[in-house]
Order: C-alpha cells, then sequence, then structure tokens
C-alpha cells in the first residue's frame, strides 16, 4: 500500500510553541511527529510513502531522507505553496496510478485499520473513501452527513453535539483529480474540489471511534507530549504494535 503525506504547511497556529521547524518535525518526546505517523502507517502495511514538502523541506529531507522504517520514501517539492489540492496533484505523478492512495495530513494521528479501509475500498470501488471520525464535540469542525454510508453532505459550521467529522485519511483512486479538472495549481482539496462535487464524487465512509489528534493548536501539541510517553509511546492507552 502506499500514501501521500502533506506536510508543507507553514504551521502558523504552532510558532508561539515550536519555532523554524515544519509543523510535522515538532518534537515529541525523542523523535519529530512525523516518525510517530510514518511508524505507524509501516505497522498497518504502507509500504511507499510520498512526502509533499515546501515550508523548511530540508529539515524533513535530512531527517527521513529516502528510507525511513522500512519504508520507501519519495519527495513531491512545492517551489510555492499549493494548497491541499495542489499538493495532492504535484504528489500523485510520484505514485503507482494502477492502485488506490492514501492521502492524510502530516499534523494529524488517527489510529486507523488502513488494511480495512483498504479492503472495503476495494470491495465497493468507489473513487474516494473517507475516514469519519465519531466525537463528542463538533463544535470545532464540520460536521458530516451519511446516507447509506455514502457521504452526503458537509456542514462547515460545526456543532457542540455528537456527529462524524472529516477525518482526514482519504483512499483515493489516482485518476480523482482529472474527474472534475480544476483551473488553478493552488487550490483546497476539501473546499474548491471535494464540497462542490460531493453529489457526483459519491465518497464512501469508514467510520472510526479511535484516538485523534490535530498538532495544529498548542494545545493539542501538548496533550499529544502527555500521551506519547517516552517508554510506550501511547502503548499504555493503545498497543499498536497489536493492530
Amino acid at each position: 500500500m502506499q500514501a501521500i503525506i502533506l506536510a508543507g504547511g507553514f504551521g502558523t497556529r504552532l510558532q508561539s510553541v515550536v519555532k523554524d521547524i515544519p509543523k510535522p518535525m515538532a518534537p515529541v518526546h525523542d523523535k519529530p511527529f512525523l516518525a510517530y505517523l510514518l511508524e505507524y502507517l509501516k505497522s498497518q502495511g504502507i509500504t511507499r510513502v510520498v512526502l509533499s514538502v515546501h515550508y523548511l523541506r530540508e529539515q524533513i529531507e535530512a531527517y527521513f531522507g529516502a528510507h525511513y522504517q522500512g519504508i520507501d520514501i519519495s519527495y513531491a517539492v512545492e517551489d510555492q505553496p499549493l494548497g491541499t489540492g495542489g499538493a495532492i496533484v504535484n504528489a500523485l505523478q510520484f505514485v503507482d496510478s494502477a492502485e488506490p492512495v492514501f492521502v492524510l495530513n502530516g499534523d494529524t494521528y488517527l489510529k486507523l485499520n488502513y488494511k480495512a479501509m483498504f479492503a472495503q475500498h476495494q470491495e465497493t470501488s468507489p473513487v474516494l473513501t473517507m475516514a469519519l471520525r465519531k466525537i463528542q464535540d463538533c463544535s470545532r469542525y464540520g460536521v458530516v452527513s451519511l446516507r447509506d454510508q455514502e457521504v452526503v453532505a458537509f456542514n462547515e459550521q460545526g456543532t457542540p453535539a455528537p456527529g462524524l467529522i472529516n477525518a482526514g485519511v482519504y483512499l483515493v483512486n489516482p485518476a480523482l483529480i482529472k474527474l472534475f479538472p480544476v483551473s488553478m495549481s493552488s487550490f483546497s482539496f476539501e473546499k474548491e474540489f471535494l464540497f462542490p462535487h460531493i453529489s457526483q464524487l459519491r465518497p464512501r465512509a469508514f467510520v472510526v471511534d479511535d484516538y485523534f489528534i490535530d498538532i495544529g493548536v498548542p494545545a493539542d501539541y501538548e496533550q499529544i507530549i502527555r500521551d506519547f510517553q517516552p517508554a510506550t509511546h501511547y502503548a499504555s492507552k493503545c498497543d499498536l504494535s497489536s493492530l
């Protein structure tokens, strides 16, 4: 299995506590956050990763190189910020176009059974499968609506109530973007591609109810440092090696 990790952002909201490093390289005890993410992907059967990089990319390339923990790594360099959509388009040229590819954010950790999500995608054959996370308070996130396990709508205004949110992990067929060509090189995958074409794309949902954190704000960055203890790397709460 293969994956694209979007790791080119500036991490503006995190600059108050982590300065002069790319957000995915934010230190969590003895190594950068991105290392934990790659190690989890390896445990789930991911063997090839394309890192979409821009801001201070040299730091990422120097740390991970072409191979890390048995994963082959390529780099899709953004000469200028491309947004999530442009970054995906740029990175797709580095993947095997004959098989689906996971797309995820380099600042989010979701405990997800990637093999099961891949199997569901292969069985149902959508152009896009989305990981959705159940949470008790959707006020910080947009809410996703389902019908017969298909995503049918997004409400960008969250509410302080339980619901499903977009967890930021997609499994896509590499030809996805060509279905609805965009006229710009820099664009938001969600706002300018996914949301406007949701009825035609008909994404399948893969619902998750497990550990989820986005380190984009200082409070959550501090939380993951507490969760990922040096000796256990979160094993005390969830044994990742058992998946």
